[in-house]
């Protein structure tokens, strides 16, 4: 087997992460022809083109497993130094995640606070979707992911985290105005409320309703954050699919009501990360796991959306 240099490893993450062969020959303080050389060899030694040479610079999918292995080794040594007392001036270890925006509004903070203060972590959350939350995984960019994908990114371990129940709601008056009626013919025509132009949900829910003959409104109002959604629900602009922890108080003031309360969505969440043997993946994981169970629904219930893919894409918004 051939060896992998780790000076070569790390000068093509420090091309990826500077973005060009000379901003990485000045944060490695070498010259660029030292830097394009390490790379070429690197290549030279795995059969494979390891990037793409472009501004910036792009690694090819060999690219991404070297790079991913570079951020693993320094997170190793990291771990090393600090269970050696060699940490040095009592930097705080940082851990990258990333999180769907509606765990992060809801529960996925309190989760953090689980975090025992004396692990000394700091935190770097990536809100992004399902597909790019598997490439940030890929790439080594974060550590660890909440997703909606039971399917695990190479080199990472899964763990089922729980449901989040989505419930269709509105605003009373909206609802008497627009959805009085058979719910397959008003919902089309009704004014929706959605995430951004990635987010099918709504039109997922109405394929549903409809058995695929028709999907949600062509009037819609996007809005792109967790909070903001609900509250252009709750203020009338339209209709949405709703976490159920941020629509229950909304339901008890009488802002929001259920329209279709038998046809509430589940999405499973899953909790990705490197296979490291890490005490502050360890830990981070333990303290969201733990966070999950009290926060989400266990099991898998009737109406669970599993792979649905128009779930998938909002709940990893």
């Amino acid at each position: 087997m051939t060896d992998l240099p780790l000076d070569q490893v790390r000068t093509l993450l420090a091309v990826v992460d500077e973005g060009t062969f000379d901003a990485a020959a000045a944060a490695l303080h070498v010259t660029p022809s030292a830097v394009s050389q390490r790379v070429k060899s690197l290549e030279q030694r795995t059969g494979r083109v390891l990037l793409l040479r472009t501004k910036p610079v792009r690694p090819t999918e060999s690219g991404e497993v070297l790079v991913r292995l570079a951020r693993q080794v320094g997170r190793l040594e990291r771990d090393a130094y600090a269970e050696l007392g060699l940490s040095g001036a009592g930097e705080p270890t940082r851990v990258s995640v990333a999180v769907n925006a509606d765990s992060l509004a809801t529960w996925f903070l309190g989760a953090l606070t689980r975090v025992p203060p004396e692990a000394r972590l700091s935190f770097e959350l990536r809100r992004e979707d399902e597909a790019h939350t598997a490439a940030l995984l890929r790439e080594g960019t974060v550590m660890a992911a909440v997703t909606s994908s039971p399917d695990p990114v190479p080199g990472c371990s899964v763990r089922r985290l729980g449901r989040m129940r989505y419930l269709p709601v509105a605003r009373p008056e909206f609802a008497a105005r627009h959805l009085d009626g058979p719910l397959r013919r008003a919902l089309p025509e009704a004014p929706v409320v959605v995430f951004d132009r990635r987010d099918d949900f709504q039109d997922g829910f109405v394929r549903r309703l409809t058995h695929g003959r028709a999907e949600a409104g062509v009037r819609r109002h996007y809005v792109p954050t967790s909070e903001g959604f609900v509250e252009a629900v709750a203020a009338g602009l339209g209709w949405g699919m709703v976490p159920e922890a941020q629509a229950v108080p909304l339901l008890r003031e009488g802002r929001l009501t259920v329209f279709a309360p038998d046809r509430t969505v589940d999405v499973p969440l899953y909790w990705q990360q490197w296979k490291l043997d890490s005490p502050a993946l360890a830990v981070v994981a333990d303290a969201v796991t733990e966070a999950a169970a009290g926060a989400l629904r266990s099991g898998r219930a009737r109406g669970d959306a599993g792979r649905d893919p128009a779930v998938s894409a909002r709940a990893d918004r």
